[in-house]
C-alpha cells in the first residue's frame, strides 16, 4: 500500500527541500504520514474551489505548489478563508504537501521545464545551487538552482520572441518592456514573480528576462539596464509544471489515481 509518507519521500527527492528558499514553507504541511495515498491531485494554488474538488473526488493528498500555512499560524478557525479550507480538508482526511521553491530550483524543476518549453539550448541555472563543503571547497551544482538561462535556437527580434512565447505558453495579451526591434540570442527565465533575477540575467549576458509578473519599479530597472522583460503571467509560467508533476507521480505510483486539478484556472483575465 502506498502511503502519504511514500509520496512525501519521493517528492523530497524529486524537488529537494534543501533547494527551497529560507523564507519558504515546504514539505508535508498537513496530514498523517501513515495514511494511505490512493488518490492524488496536483494544483498551483489550493483555493476553496480546488479544495472542494479534492473533497468531492475523495482525494487523499493534494500537492499544491504554493504553500498553505505560509506564515506562522496562531489559530485555525473558520474566521478566514484559509482556515475554512484547511478545516474542510482535515475533516475529509486529506493531506497537503507543497514543494514550492524546491520545485522551482530542482534539476528538472519548473524553471528547467520553462526553458525547455521555450526551446532554449545549453540551459544553466542563473544562480547555481551551492552544496556542502568537501576538502574546504564549496560544491556548485550546475544542474539545480534559481532561474535558468540559455540560447535561442536562432537569434530573433523581441517582436518575434513575443510571438514565440505566445505560441509556447498559450497566452494572448503579453506585457513586455523593451524595443521590439532589439535582437535576442540569450534568454533568462524565472517562473512566478521573480524580477529579482534581473541582475543575474544581465550578468549572464541575456538580452531578455521572462518571468510571470513584475512590479513597476522592476520594469523601470529593466528599461534602464537595457534588458527586455516579458511577463506572460504567474499562472502561465507555473501551472504546466504541475500538470507535468501529475504525470511523473502517476508513472512512479502506478497503483494510484493522479490528476492535475480540473477546476483550477488563472484568476487574471484579459479583454482583447
Amino acid at each position: 500500500m502506498t502511503s502519504i509518507d511514500d509520496i512525501a519521500t519521493f517528492l523530497d527527492s524529486f524537488a529537494p527541500r534543501s533547494l527551497a528558499d529560507d523564507w519558504d514553507n515546504v514539505g508535508l504541511l498537513v496530514g498523517d504520514r501513515q495514511s494511505p495515498a490512493h488518490r492524488l491531485m496536483t494544483c498551483l494554488t489550493l483555493t476553496p474551489d480546488v479544495a472542494a474538488e479534492a473533497i468531492e473526488e475523495k482525494c487523499d493528498l493534494v500537492i499544491t505548489h504554493h504553500p498553505v500555512l505560509f506564515r506562522a499560524v496562531k489559530r485555525l478557525t473558520t474566521d478566514s478563508v484559509e482556515g475554512t479550507t484547511l478545516l474542510n480538508l482535515i475533516r475529509s482526511g486529506i493531506s497537503v504537501y507543497s514543494p514550492h521553491t524546491g520545485y522551482d530550483s530542482a534539476a528538472g524543476g519548473i524553471n528547467r521545464q520553462l526553458a525547455e518549453r521555450l526551446e532554449l539550448t545549453d540551459i544553466r541555472p542563473l544562480r547555481p545551487a551551492v552544496g556542502g563543503m568537501q576538502a574546504g571547497t564549496v560544491e556548485i551544482d550546475n544542474a539545480a538552482g534559481g532561474g535558468r538561462y540559455g540560447a535561442l535556437p536562432a537569434p530573433m527580434s523581441l517582436a518575434a520572441f513575443l510571438d514565440h512565447v505566445r505560441q509556447k505558453l498559450g497566452v494572448a495579451p503579453l506585457p513586455y518592456v523593451g524595443d521590439l526591434d532589439m535582437k535576442l540570442s540569450q534568454v533568462a527565465v524565472a517562473c512566478g514573480s521573480a524580477a529579482e533575477f534581473l541582475s543575474d540575467a544581465v550578468r549572464h549576458d541575456c538580452q531578455v528576462l521572462l518571468t510571470g509578473e513584475a512590479r513597476f519599479h522592476a520594469c523601470l530597472e529593466a528599461r534602464s539596464e537595457g534588458i527586455a522583460l516579458v511577463l506572460p503571467g504567474h499562472y502561465a509560467t507555473e501551472r504546466p509544471a504541475l500538470e507535468h508533476l501529475a504525470t511523473v507521480l502517476g508513472a512512479q505510483f502506478s497503483e494510484a489515481a493522479v490528476w492535475a486539478s480540473r477546476r483550477e484556472c488563472d484568476p487574471v483575465q484579459w479583454i482583447e
